[in-house]
């Protein structure tokens, strides 16, 4: 337990590792697991989550940006690793000097990576736009397939896409999706294109497979995290058993008690209804804390379910400790993650706050401190 933290998250490295080896079970034997580490590893640390992956045999890594590349390769991180979300420009230089692999998104950019020395091609995986409709190509097979053909500087190495409702089993558009890819895979094929890799599927469509959704390669991120979203309709049973690898945690500034009909925070949004202890934390909405959980949100003190009363502030957050009125200033709360019998997982907060799991993750701010535990 850090002594000198106000306000820290503490992620376990050996629930990283199983978690990966759940992901690599479920996508079964010759199915390649790349490893999503973008957004600093969805809060929990780019770097030191990667190093987790490579040791647990991980050969492929995806970020988003080539600047998340390149602080991967200068911390020694030799995985492949993907760049997902486009290249600009003045970047493509960088892709050759730190050996990533780009993700083109057109059939423009083939020409543009086309290199006009003797240097080796370049990998890159084109991304096909199978019905999400943002990044990736629309254009017809014989146009990609000319393009490929007149650009000798790259060699396609993969070809991916991805789900736009891989939990959602009330919809037709993921078996469409796979029927729209696998249709542009064997056009590609009659064109002389075969790429070595194919590669649709993240977390939901691993957790809740149909025919058809595992490619040679998979691409789970929240499940290495430790979680898999809810599925709608007549899904089959998840085949993914992950856990949270973070839990977080903040201390208690001051304590006080407030006489009935005492307003809390700005705009006194919360009226004390009797005689209330509270407690005051060090974290508020600065820290990754949603202001959306203003009067409504909670947290665990002492074991016990505490509220959060009155507006979240930036630096601070105020809980109602009235059922724990042992706690001091300098006692620890837990924000996220499991205290005795109770725990608060990101799905929980969500759900209060109106957002997302992947939004309360990445939420956690850089001023949080990260501590790494076995």
């Amino acid at each position: 337990m850090p002594q000198n933290a106000r306000c820290y998250v503490e992620i376990s490295r050996s629930r990283l590792a199983a978690n990966y080896r759940a992901v690599c079970k479920a996508a079964g034997p010759g199915t390649t697991v790349m490893g999503v580490v973008k957004a600093d590893a969805y809060g929990h640390g780019a770097v030191e989550v990667s190093r987790v992956l490579c040791n647990e045999g991980a050969s492929w890594l995806a970020v988003s940006s080539v600047d998340e590349g390149i602080t991967l390769r200068r911390a020694g991180i030799a995985c492949r690793i993907l760049v997902m979300a486009g290249v600009m420009p003045w970047e493509r230089g960088a892709i050759r000097e730190f050996h990533l692999t780009p993700t083109l998104h057109s059939i423009h950019e083939i020409a543009q990576f086309q290199n006009s020395d003797a240097a080796p091609p370049v990998d890159v995986h084109l991304k096909i736009d199978t019905g999400l409709n943002r990044l990736g190509t629309r254009a017809a097979s014989a146009e990609i397939a000319g393009a490929i053909h007149a650009a000798p500087g790259i060699r396609l190495e993969g070809l991916m896409s991805h789900f736009a409702s891989a939990a959602d089993f009330t919809s037709e558009q993921t078996l469409e999706q796979i029927r729209a890819f696998n249709e542009m895979t064997a056009a590609l094929a009659s064109h002389g294109i075969r790429p070595t890799l194919t590669h649709c599927a993240s977390t939901n469509a691993i957790a809740y497979t149909r025919p058809g959704v595992m490619q040679s390669l998979v691409r789970p991120g929240h499940a290495i995290y430790g979680y898999v979203s809810l599925a709608r309709g007549d899904a089959p049973p998840s085949t993914l058993r992950v856990e949270p690898a973070l839990s977080w945690k903040a201390r208690i500034v001051a304590v006080k008690d407030l006489p009935a009909g005492s307003r809390i925070g700005y705009g006194g949004s919360f009226i004390a209804p009797g005689p209330m202890r509270i407690a005051i934390l060090a974290a508020g909405y600065a820290d990754g804390i949603s202001h959306k959980l203003s009067n409504k949100g909670k947290v665990i003190a002492a074991g016990r379910f505490a509220p959060i009363v009155g507006h979240v502030s930036m630096d601070l957050t105020t809980i109602d400790i009235t059922a724990s009125p042992q706690l001091q200033p300098g006692d620890e709360v837990t924000l996220l993650g499991r205290e005795r019998d109770l725990s608060l997982d990101a799905q929980q907060i969500a759900r209060t706050a109106g957002t997302i799991s992947y939004n309360v993750l990445c939420g956690i701010s850089a001023r949080v401190k990260r501590y790494y535990v076995d």
